[in-house]
């Protein structure tokens, strides 16, 4: 009787697992197929994040050195010509654009995070009020270095022999030059905070790129990147072209150039590094990410409206008295910040 029960016990013991093998069988199939799937993923991963390096290192060097294009005498590029005033008023709408339709709600939507607790992030705008306090800072940053200048070369000491019409013609060159010196130091000023606020922006998102792990959220991501950067660099190299005027030697020029262009890939390098670590939804990125966006905002905002757009359209005479000019402008004004409105859309 013994012996016929453990023979009962080893057949349903038999039979149970040859019942189990084939969902063993599959489910280790399943297993095997999934790492498969999750190895392919990350290689087509590090594939697009290369191709993205490339992709955003040429458009961003291709945008800034457009403007310089100026060097190899290209009559309608040249300063003087109305054309330039146009692709002034693009660039500063790109700017424009980015600053309010880019950054801003990028900071926002950082700072308004379910992430982050209520208090005190859910009780104050800081984004608002982090983009007014860099937006004065950069007025004030701007005023004091342009009035020491001012007071520098007025401080300088006059002459005291000669006759009046000697000192009259000297007296009118020094104006003369303290004007220059002034805008000089302001183009200076202008240049590279431009450039600060642009490339915390440049180096934020390209650090989001490098750090992301999903496959249809990149492939998007590295067009509306390229587009950005492109017209991003074209506002910028803008900018630099006319710091011409105040006079930066050239290794200046080229490492602000080089700067902006090398922002973006290097953020995705970096994100690339961290992406095992990084979590762009902890408080600390949250709140780190939400304040230096908030204060690039500021700075493109600032700078678009009153040292881009203000200098030409309110304070520039050969636009005001030229109507058709004036409506070029505003045309191109508003082409520019429209493209860049678009590029938000397709980032989404």
């Amino acid at each position: 009787m013994s012996k016929f029960q453990s023979n009962s016990s080893n057949f349903f013991n038999t039979s149970f697992f040859l019942i189990l093998l084939p969902v063993l069988v599959s489910s280790t199939c399943t297993c095997i197929q999934k790492q498969d799937e999750d190895r392919n993923q990350s290689k087509q991963l590090i594939i697009y994040k290369i191709v993205a390096i490339v992709s955003v290192l040429v458009s961003g060097a291709l945008g800034v050195c457009l403007p310089f294009l100026v060097k190899i005498n290209i009559p309608f590029l040249h300063p003087d010509n109305d054309f330039y005033l146009l692709i002034k008023a693009f660039a500063a709408g790109v700017i424009l654009a980015t600053g309010f339709v880019h950054v801003l709600p990028d900071a926002q939507e950082s700072l308004a995070s379910p992430c982050l607790s209520q208090k005190p992030w859910g009780k104050f705008p800081f984004t608002g009020f982090v983009a007014m306090v860099s937006a004065i800072g950069t007025l004030m940053m701007e005023a004091l270095a342009t009035g020491y200048k001012k007071r520098s070369a007025l401080s300088k000491p006059q002459p005291l022999d000669g006759d009046e019409e000697a000192h009259h013609v000297h007296g009118s060159a020094l104006v003369l030059e303290s004007s220059n010196s002034s805008d000089r130091i302001r183009n200076r000023i202008i240049s590279q905070v431009l450039e600060l606020g642009i490339i915390v922006h440049s180096v934020i998102i390209g650090v989001s790129l490098g750090a992301c792990q999903n496959l249809h959220t990149i492939k998007p991501l590295v067009a509306a990147l390229s587009f950005h950067q492109f017209f991003e660099g074209i506002g910028l190299g803008g900018c630099i072209y006319q710091c011409m005027q105040a006079k930066f030697s050239h290794k200046t020029m080229a490492v602000m150039v080089g700067f902006f262009s090398m922002t973006s890939p290097c953020g995705i390098g970096v994100g690339m590094a961290i992406s095992n670590t990084y979590n762009e939804n902890s408080p600390t990125s949250l709140v780190v990410e939400g304040l230096l966006l908030s204060a690039s905002a500021g700075i493109l905002i600032y700078m678009a409206l009153v040292d881009l757009l203000a200098a030409d359209f309110i304070n520039n005479a050969k636009l005001i008295s030229n109507p058709k000019l004036q409506l070029g402008a505003n045309f191109t004004l508003l082409l520019g910040a429209g493209f860049m409105s678009l590029l938000a859309k397709l980032g989404d």
